[in-house]
C-alpha cells in the first residue's frame, strides 16, 4: 500500500473539487478535511486493488450529507435581512452560483464524473440508480449550465 500522505497528494485535489461542487466554496474545506480524517483510520483495511479515488469520493459524499443535515438543524441568526441574490462577480463564485441552480442529483453527477473523473458506473453506485440515469443527469446538468452561460453572455442575467 502507498503511504497515506501520497494518497492525499494524489487524490486531494479531486476530492476538493467534488466538495466545492456539492457544498460550495465556504464549506468545502471542512468536508475535505473530514473526508481525509475518516479515510486515515480506514485506509489500512482497504482491500488491495480498490479504486482509492472512488472510495474517497464516497466518503466525501457522506461528509457532504452530514454537513447538509447539520446546516439544516442549526438556525443562523442575522442582524440584517440579506440583500437579494445577485449574479456573482468572480469566476469561482459564478461557477458555484450556476451549479447550485441545478438539482442535487445533476450537480452530484457532474461533480463525481467531470470533476472527480469517476466513470459513470462508479457514479451510479454512489448515487444509486443506473449508469444511464447518471449519464442523463450529467447531460441535463451540462445543458442547463450551457443555457445559463449563454444567458449570462448575452446579458440576460
Amino acid at each position: 500500500m502507498k503511504p497515506f500522505e501520497q494518497i492525499v497528494r494524489e487524490h486531494g485535489p479531486a476530492v476538493l473539487r467534488v466538495c466545492r461542487a456539492v457544498l460550495g466554496p465556504d464549506e468545502a474545506e471542512d468536508a475535505w478535511s473530514e473526508t481525509f480524517l475518516a479515510a486515515l483510520g480506514a485506509y489500512p483495511d482497504l482491500p488491495d486493488g480498490a479504486n482509492v479515488q472512488a472510495w474517497l469520493v464516497t466518503i466525501a459524499k457522506r461528509k457532504a450529507v452530514d454537513q447538509h443535515r447539520s446546516t439544516a438543524r442549526n438556525p443562523v441568526p442575522v442582524d440584517d435581512v440579506p440583500e437579494p441574490v445577485r449574479a456573482p462577480q468572480a469566476d469561482t463564485d459564478g461557477l458555484w452560483w450556476a451549479l447550485k441552480t441545478l438539482p442535487v442529483r445533476q450537480r452530484e453527477a457532474l461533480a463525481y464524473h467531470h470533476l472527480a473523473g469517476l466513470p459513470y458506473a462508479d457514479v451510479a453506485r454512489l448515487l444509486g440508480g443506473s449508469e444511464a440515469a447518471c449519464r442523463r443527469s450529467a447531460a441535463d446538468g451540462i445543458k442547463k449550465l450551457r443555457t445559463l452561460y449563454e444567458e449570462d453572455r448575452h446579458g440576460i442575467l
